[in-house]
């Protein structure tokens, strides 16, 4: 198996451990089972596609830097993540996340697109890819609001507000921004890195 084989395998690896360390005296369990079933389902699916349509190292990478950011809000809960309130009353890292709900899809998104449709990198690319994360980042918020609705007080920490009564407005926002910021910053590696997939 080439390096760039096994790169997959073993951040799949290390997703595993983080889950598994994360799951250790989380704050509450079922918080904890909400918070990880992204992972739940992205893992299995990414190791089915793996054969037939594998993805970029890039693509790789920020998926696993996604998970740990999943691991970690579901063992602590976003509002109670130690170093997210170091500045401010509130703790931030609910929207750090969201802003990676948007930065991380973004490439996913892209990668999709210009592999499986007739789309050139350009306007109508980056468009449609932010357009997408925020449309995915409306769906978790319904997610949320169903959340609430069927565990009342228990879906609190699952909710994550805090008291904003802008929290979905902000968390619908930030993933939108996390799209825009990482089509500026990684469409170039990332078309180089598609050209390389496209000639193996």
């Amino acid at each position: 198996m080439e390096r760039r084989d096994r790169l997959p395998v073993v951040l799949a690896g290390l997703v595993v451990v983080a889950v598994a360390v994360s799951a250790i005296r989380p704050k509450s369990y079922g918080t904890w089972l909400l918070e990880v079933a992204p992972i739940a389902i992205a893992l299995p699916l990414l190791a089915w596609t793996y054969r037939r349509f594998p993805l970029t190292r890039l693509a790789y990478w920020l998926v696993f830097g996604h998970a740990l950011v999943l691991a970690l809000g579901a063992h602590y809960t976003y509002a109670e993540v130690p170093f997210g309130d170091l500045w401010t009353d509130r703790n931030h890292y609910d929207r750090f996340a969201h802003f990676v709900q948007g930065f991380v899809p973004a490439v996913l998104a892209r990668e999709v697109l210009l592999r499986r449709t007739p789309l050139r990198p350009g306007g109508w690319t980056f468009f449609l890819v932010s357009a997408t994360c925020l449309s995915v980042s409306a769906v978790y918020e319904f997610v949320e609001w169903a959340g609430a609705v069927i565990g009342g007080e228990a879906a609190t920490d699952f909710l994550g507000t805090q008291g904003d009564v802008w929290d979905t407005h902000w968390d619908m926002l930030l993933a939108l921004v996390g799209s825009v910021v990482s089509q500026w910053v990684f469409a170039r590696p990332h078309d180089r890195q598609l050209a390389e997939l496209s000639v193996r």
